[in-house]
């Protein structure tokens, strides 16, 4: 719903916000119901991919892609689905510069912006019910990082974790 007020007020759904959303076939029917969901509250979306159910895609393909494009301006947000959520997020947080957050219920989806400044939401079609994710992603979208010094500490101490390590070969 236009304009509504979720937990003291942090959620903005006045704010057009573009985003990116992508899937593995595990994720693709409730990927379908959210392209016009977002669409619906206002929101500009575009869909990365797959573009099917073919079984032999691989999460990391189309998280590694959402992420690329994210980076390069093509959306101010992601939305990454597969069966349960934990491939593309595990994916997802390997590229420097995503903050991937697993949510499956409405705090996370909004303290992980206010306070973590995710930038892609993740989510679970096999563990959770179509409402649900409509809420988390309204919820999400809705939300804005609140740029308190303990939070822009935090994430500070997290780029020099990923400088530290993301340029070390792997083990």
């Amino acid at each position: 719903m236009r304009g509504d007020k979720v937990v003291n007020g942090c959620c903005d759904m006045l704010r057009s916000v573009t985003v990116l959303i992508g899937s593995d076939h595990a994720g693709f029917d409730l990927k379908q119901v959210l392209l016009a969901h977002i669409a619906g509250l206002g929101h500009t979306v575009t869909d990365v991919g797959f573009f099917d159910r073919n079984s032999s895609d691989d999460y990391p393909d189309i998280a590694e892609k959402l992420c690329i494009d994210l980076l390069a301006g093509k959306g101010e947000r992601g939305i990454l689905i597969c069966g349960s959520g934990i491939g593309v997020s595990v994916a997802a947080n390997k590229i420097p510069g995503i903050r991937a957050g697993m949510c499956s219920e409405c705090y996370s989806a909004h303290q992980g912006v206010e306070h973590d400044n995710i930038n892609v939401l993740v989510l679970g079609e096999r563990s959770i019910g179509v409402e649900l994710a409509k809420d988390l992603v309204r919820i999400y979208l809705g939300a804005r990082f609140s740029g308190e010094e303990r939070h822009l500490r935090r994430l500070g101490k997290i780029a020099k974790i990923e400088e530290k390590y993301c340029t070390a070969p792997a083990a």
